[in-house]
């Protein structure tokens, strides 16, 4: 496991956009869009939910980033297991969060046991927080996009909170990095 202090996250949150000028020449944002994002995330006890198809590994910075530039804070951000040691470190920094150790093996509905509690736990807590959360879903919708769907469903049925706003994301890019 990589050593995480508060050292360490100042040093992403100075290092991120440094690292992203060098990788993107531009970023654009639909203004529409963003003004209703920014309108939902006004809204009062209602979490946001954002759903994103991911394009490239670096979706997950730039998402964090831009939230976090535009004022809706940092969000927790569902990372694939199949990250890089380096990479997973920022990511942390950024509010990235992993599924359980336990659940990258063969699951299923009856065999989640205490890893799959742990993620419905965690869930609630990030959605009663008020915290943004994003899901990156991948196409078919893998396991980890539908432990993490499925933890989010568990929350709402069993009233963790009355209810989330669900934003759509899409990033495009004309070349990928």
């Amino acid at each position: 496991r990589v050593p995480h202090s508060r050292f360490s996250c100042r040093l992403c949150h100075w290092l991120l956009p440094k690292l992203l000028t060098r990788v993107f020449l531009g970023v654009q944002l639909h203004r529409g869009q963003l003004e209703m994002v920014l309108r939902a995330a006004r809204t009062p006890q209602v979490p946001l939910v954002f759903l994103c198809s991911p394009q490239s590994p670096v979706d997950g910075p730039l998402l964090s980033f831009l939230l976090l530039s535009q004022g809706i804070g940092l969000p927790r951000v569902a990372v694939s297991a199949g990250t890089s040691l380096r990479l997973r470190s920022l990511l942390q920094c950024l509010g990235g969060i992993f599924l359980p150790s336990g659940m990258a093996a063969a699951w299923s509905d009856r065999d989640e046991g205490l890893p799959g509690a742990v993620l419905d736990a965690y869930v609630q807590e990030v959605l009663r927080s008020r915290q943004p959360l994003v899901l990156f879903l991948e196409e078919p919708l893998a396991d980890p996009a539908r432990r993490w769907l499925l933890s989010l469903l568990r929350a709402l049925r069993d009233g963790a909170v009355p209810d989330v706003l669900v934003v759509p994301v899409g990033i495009a890019y004309d070349m990928a990095p």
